[in-house]
């Protein structure tokens, strides 16, 4: 039994003595009664009766060893901005804004709603909230005010904190105007009062006496006062994330706080290799559940300095990222697949320009990282990329390589081994038996859930056991609804998700595999499969493919031949039964502002439908190139 096989085995059977002694990182007011309660299962308890507060474990703890190290950076390549905090100006700035917010009545329990952009009062609101044992929920800046609207409902705020605009492209994005309009959808619900940061990026906002107070007034206002810490029970609600794509009554994952802080504090060692004084950058946003652990919460708790980054990975240049990496020395970078497909596309020398020596291992996130995308940037930086498998439920990695525990190979195409704490199992669908390595399964794990996974639904704990535990009837299991494959040696591949399995004349094909194989092909820069629905077959796989060459695409004949080679390429990988119905080449694919593609919605417009709820769209030209293909 490997080192790290063995670390594995101790977190599983005896998780009260190891995170009992994981629970040493963290600051505790009062230490906890029982490490895991688990007396009404799939619900548990971590660290039952201990008092922390996340505010406190990222901030104040750090006053005393290093009041001047650089804590938050922020860089916006949109407006030119760029300025660090230390830890000293970030505990001024977050208990500040803490005492701005109980001088509004908040105090624990309270909601408070943060609609902003990556900017460090985003980061001060957050902040200051847990610290004063109120429950954050932090929406995407720049969703639909019906989508916000549906949140305040939900949540119920006291208090929404927002700002004028936020930028994107160099195009501004008015929030005021979506933030007044959610209010008025959200009737009763909607919070009383409504604080905004003014960048001074939009026409002066229309501010409503009474209800809407201006950020640089109050800051100014209270700038002497400062909010003490409220200590919490370590099960006490942080924060709730609403989960991307859903449709009816949003569904809030709902985090604890003393367990949380232990997950992400401990993952910094075993599986980011981060430490106190260096420089974490995530290229995420902070309302996803990557920019809550890895741009706020865990490089704070460490001690490090987080990097937070307002702008695109090609604008002003695509050596943008790279010049930050040389400029603060950052040690470790967290991104997404669709972001290094976009660098993929740029001229390599962007990556070669910068002294990129301090950069030990790039982490990806957010959907399957695909064997070219991996195999291309590790060449090119010639350091670890390392792949990561979670979701907003867990909060932090499910499979990956520890390699804080031991040294292991990584294997291009999957993230990993099972993590520390998470008894990861591929059960048969129908049987919800264990299937064999080699066999596809649905990716669960058997409870209790490890510290930092969601405790339950906000609001609604019969949602979550009848949602997350109800797949197998006779297992209580946490399904990730996710098709994953085992190899031998224990490593995972996820194979996309158990509704994009396409049943093509009886036989369960992944798209995911589908588009392995496609990406696989030299002109291949990105693509996505979708089933569409075919009377004979059931279902017939068609791929939707972005071309490193588009000049291909104005000659008939040469890209005729290129979806030929395409399918022949499906063919020799997958089998016949695989081969794509059609290949078409579009200029770009239709994405969240999160960077995830609408196989959704792609797969409306093939089959003729309404492409269904569009809120979370990025740009409308990738639908539109879609609906061309499919039409022409």
């Amino acid at each position: 039994m490997s080192a790290y096989q063995e670390f594995h085995r101790r977190s599983i059977e005896q998780p009260d003595v190891f995170w009992g002694a994981e629970a040493q990182r963290i600051h505790w007011h009062k230490p906890c009664t029982q490490v895991l309660q688990y007396d009404n299962p799939p619900f548990r308890q971590w660290f039952a009766g201990g008092e922390t507060n996340l505010c406190y474990n990222a901030v104040d703890r750090h006053l005393a060893a290093r009041p001047d190290q650089a804590a938050l950076i922020h860089v916006s390549s949109e407006t030119g901005a760029e300025i660090t905090y230390t830890y000293r100006q970030l505990h001024e700035e977050v208990s500040r804004f803490a005492a701005i917010m109980q001088a509004q009545g908040v105090g624990k329990g309270d909601r408070v709603l943060i609609y902003m952009p990556m900017i460090p009062e985003a980061v001060f609101a957050m902040l200051a909230t847990v610290r004063l044992g109120a429950i954050h929920s932090v929406v995407f800046g720049g969703f639909a005010s019906a989508s916000l609207a549906t949140r305040i409902e939900d949540a119920a705020p006291k208090l929404l904190v927002t700002a004028d605009a936020g930028m994107r492209g160099g195009k501004v994005i008015a929030y005021k105007p979506l933030v007044d309009e959610a209010m008025e959808l959200a009737g009763s619900a909607a919070p009383a009062t409504v604080i905004l940061v003014n960048r001074g990026l939009a026409e002066a906002p229309m501010m409503k006496p009474g209800r809407d107070l201006d950020y640089a007034t109050l800051r100014q206002q209270h700038l002497d006062d400062r909010a003490e810490v409220v200590w919490v029970e370590s099960n006490h609600p942080s924060y709730i994330l609403y989960t991307s794509g859903t449709t009816g009554k949003p569904k809030g994952v709902q985090r604890d706080t003393g367990g949380y802080a232990v997950a992400l504090a401990s993952s910094m060692e075993y599986i980011y290799g981060g430490k106190p004084g260096e420089t974490f950058f995530s290229t995420s946003d902070i309302g996803w559940v990557v920019g809550h652990s890895y741009i706020v919460y865990a490089p704070l708790i460490c001690g490090m300095a987080t990097l937070v980054y307002e702008g695109l990975p090609i604008r002003p240049d695509p050596g943008i990222w790279w010049q930050l990496v040389e400029k603060y020395r950052a040690t470790v970078m967290f991104s997404a697949p669709t972001a290094i497909r976009v660098l993929k596309k740029q001229d390599p020398e962007w990556l070669h320009k910068y002294d990129l020596s301090s950069l030990r291992a790039l982490f990806m996130a957010g959907e399957p990282l695909d064997e070219p995308t991996a195999s291309w940037i590790s060449e090119e930086l010639k350091i670890p990329v390392l792949d990561n498998y979670w979701q907003t439920e867990t909060g932090w990695p499910m499979l990956t390589v520890c390699n804080g525990v031991e040294a292991l190979p990584t294997k291009l195409g999957s993230p990993g081994l099972p993590v520390y704490g998470y008894n990861v199992k591929l059960l048969d669908e129908a049987t919800g038996e264990e299937v064999p390595a080699g066999e596809k399964g649905v990716i669960a794990v058997i409870p209790p859930l490890p510290p930092g996974c969601m405790s339950t639904v906000w609001g609604q704990d019969e949602r979550f056991v009848n949602t997350y535990f109800s797949l197998f009837q006779d297992r209580k299991v946490y399904s990730s609804f996710d098709w994953g494959i085992r190899d031998a040696d224990g490593y995972f591949t996820i194979l996309g998700r158990t509704d994009d399995v396409i049943n093509v004349a009886g036989h369960r094909l992944g798209t995911r595999e589908i588009e392995e194989a496609v990406s696989g092909h030299s002109a291949i820069a990105e693509v996505a499969v979708v089933g569409v629905h075919d009377t004979l077959k059931g279902q017939v796989p068609q791929a939707f493919a972005v071309l490193r060459d588009p000049s291909v695409l104005k000659d008939p004949d040469k890209k005729a031949a290129l979806e030929k080679e395409v399918i022949a390429k499906v063919a020799s990988q997958l089998g016949a039964i695989a081969n794509p119905a059609r290949v078409y080449f579009v200029n770009q694919l239709p994405k969240t502002r999160s960077g995830k593609v609408l196989r959704r919605s792609i797969q409306a417009l093939a089959e003729g439908r309404d492409p269904g709820d569009l809120t979370t769209l990025d740009d409308p030209s990738g639908l539109e190139q879609v609906r061309e293909a499919v039409q022409s």
